[in-house]
């Protein structure tokens, strides 16, 4: 793979990070990071020109590479500090991973597909990010390497499973867009209090491709 970038994809980055700006974003760390990643590599072949268009994309196994106002809008919600360890259900395309990489904080993300488990692992190595990748169930996330600060769901999750929020620390910060596939979900921010008790909070509607459980 060719990762040289060239002025003309630089030049439609620069617009893109302007779009999302203008939608609202404001954390200085997400806008250089979306500046910075080379969005085209992490779309299907013949996508690249669509790349820096703010809109969902198809990639391989009839998944789709969030819109950058989504990934911005949800990673801006988690507050991220650079002692920050990371749990990312999801991994997709690795796009997202890489903004956390980008960013600065550890890591770690699962995806049940392993098709695209290996390509986002080959492409994130390739590209210089240090990610801690996993072919495994999101459902049941990465006991053995919790807690973690923040958890990020990237897939429509019906109701968000106990076994995730244990592996939230007390403080930490969990963004993840809940409800039926389908019928649009509630960006939920939440927050854990304590042993048992957890904030809530609603950040607006959006739309996602369902997570399942299991490997594939």
């Amino acid at each position: 793979m060719d990762i040289n970038d060239s002025f003309v994809m630089q030049g439609r980055r620069a617009r893109l990070v302007e779009t999302i700006k203008g939608k609202g974003i404001k954390d200085e760390r997400v806008l250089n990071a979306i500046g910075n990643i080379k969005r085209h590599l992490f779309v299907l072949k013949g996508l690249e020109y669509s790349a820096y268009e703010d809109r969902a994309l198809s990639i391989s196994a009839s998944q789709t590479i969030s819109q950058p106002y989504t990934v911005a809008f949800q990673t801006e919600l988690l507050e991220l500090k650079s002692t920050d360890k990371v749990l990312e259900i999801g991994t997709g395309s690795g796009y997202q991973a890489a903004v956390l990489a980008e960013i600065g904080v550890d890591v770690y993300t699962v995806e049940r597909i392993e098709e695209l488990h290996i390509s986002a692992t080959e492409l994130l190595k390739e590209l210089g990010y240090k990610v801690n990748t996993f072919y495994s169930d999101g459902f049941i996330g990465l006991d053995n390497y919790a807690p973690f600060d923040k958890i990020i769901i990237t897939a429509a999750i019906p109701e968000i499973p106990d076994s995730l929020l244990s592996q939230l620390k007390i403080g930490g910060i969990m963004v993840a867009p809940e409800g039926i596939a389908g019928q649009g979900q509630v960006m939920r921010r939440i927050i854990r209090v304590s042993e048992t008790d957890f904030e809530r909070q609603n950040h607006g509607l959006f739309t996602f491709v369902p997570m399942l459980k299991g490997k594939n």
